[in-house]
């Protein structure tokens, strides 16, 4: 549950956003977008951010120094606060000029529509990708719950510094990373491109040369040049991967119908769901059922991809994988709690009304 809360808060915050830019300030809401930003880690991400916790873990019991073992919970925590902010700085510029990893990062420059969400749209791998960054914390003895307390506290900011709504922050800009000073790194055009790695502290880009400021006359140009056209959350993890292999990329129809906004955003929100079950459901489930529900999370997120590009195997995959589990949950006990049996009756309902007409529209 201490895990649930902070992920219902991000999703509350990112809904309260969308609704400021779209109905206060009458701004375009692609909620396609939106939906895919949701869902575009989802549960697998969450397991290799397990694998990467583990991995520190088994290093600092086998390789830590112990040169902070006997500092108060307090000095490890702001070591560790300097420290990590430090590795993410080499992690995000590395993930820019090194080709494999920016096979993984560019799923988060994709997204052309700067909002919360888009703090959250991220690789399935990013998890994987960090771990040799890390690991200095753990020799040099970050006890890992430490090192867990201070990547939620950064993650935390780097989500903030994604809102659409905050122009710039007075005298924080000198210091730490802001909403405007991203907005820089996330431009494809110049003088932006390949600006302003920080995380949390706006001083490592300063004191490495990487540091530009948001111009009032040069807008910000979001997205990327190269812009891979899907709201399929598979082909967006994987195609950068067969683009960097130099094998022929698929070619991706356009959609000629979606679904309604409404139904669409509601299945973002269905899909989202099996992610807090799952992290609720981590620790006191059987494997069965865990690994069951994390299989339910990843394919309920792909096949929203599938109904957000209107293809029919969307339609069916998202039908029959709530089927299944409705299915699974007569026979298991664990299922049968309440909320989940609430759960599925609504997703039942959603699926059953994309096959109604009405709840698509024709693409212009």
């Amino acid at each position: 549950m201490t895990l649930v809360l902070p992920s219902v808060l991000l999703l509350v915050m990112v809904a309260i956003e969308a609704f400021i830019l779209r109905v206060v300030k009458r701004h375009e809401v692609p909620w396609n977008q939106l939906v895919f930003n949701l869902n575009s880690g989802h549960t697998i991400m969450w397991l290799f951010r397990g694998v990467e916790i583990a991995v520190f873990h088994a290093v600092h019991e086998r390789l830590s120094l112990g040169w902070v073992e006997g500092w108060s919970a307090a000095a490890q925590f702001g070591l560790a606060l300097l420290f990590w902010d430090f590795c993410f700085y080499w992690l995000h510029r590395m993930h820019h000029k090194i080709g494999v990893l920016w096979a993984v990062h560019v799923v988060h420059h994709e997204g052309d529509h700067y909002s919360l969400s888009l703090g959250i749209r991220n690789s399935w791998y990013s998890s994987l990708t960090s771990i040799p960054f890390f690991l200095m914390l753990a020799v040099i003895g970050i006890p890992t719950e430490v090192f867990i307390s201070v990547g939620a506290v950064h993650y935390f900011v780097q989500f903030y510094n994604h809102n659409g709504l905050v122009k710039r922050s007075g005298i924080l800009e000198h210091f730490m990373v802001t909403p405007s000073h991203h907005r820089v790194h996330h431009g494809k055009n110049a003088p932006y491109v390949d600006r302003n790695f920080g995380g949390t502290l706006v001083i490592w880009d300063k004191l490495f040369g990487t540091f530009q400021r948001e111009l009032k006359d040069v807008p910000v140009e979001f997205g990327t040049e190269d812009h891979i056209p899907t709201d399929n959350i598979f082909w967006a993890n994987n195609l950068p991967w067969l683009k960097l292999l130099g094998i022929r990329l698929p070619e991706l129809k356009r959609p000629t119908h979606r679904l309604r906004a409404s139904w669409m955003w509601t299945a973002g929100l269905l899909s989202f769901a099996i992610l807090l079950m799952y992290i609720h459901a981590e620790v006191s489930w059987p494997d069965f059922d865990r690994n069951v529900l994390l299989g339910y999370g990843a394919l309920a997120a792909m096949t929203v991809g599938g109904l957000s590009e209107g293809r029919r195997w969307g339609k069916l995959g998202w039908s029959l994988i709530h089927l299944a589990v409705a299915v699974l949950a007569v026979n298991r006990e664990v299922w049968q709690d309440p909320v989940i049996l609430l759960y599925l009756g609504l997703a039942l309902a959603h699926a059953a009304s994309t096959w109604r007409p009405a709840t698509w529209a024709k693409v212009a």
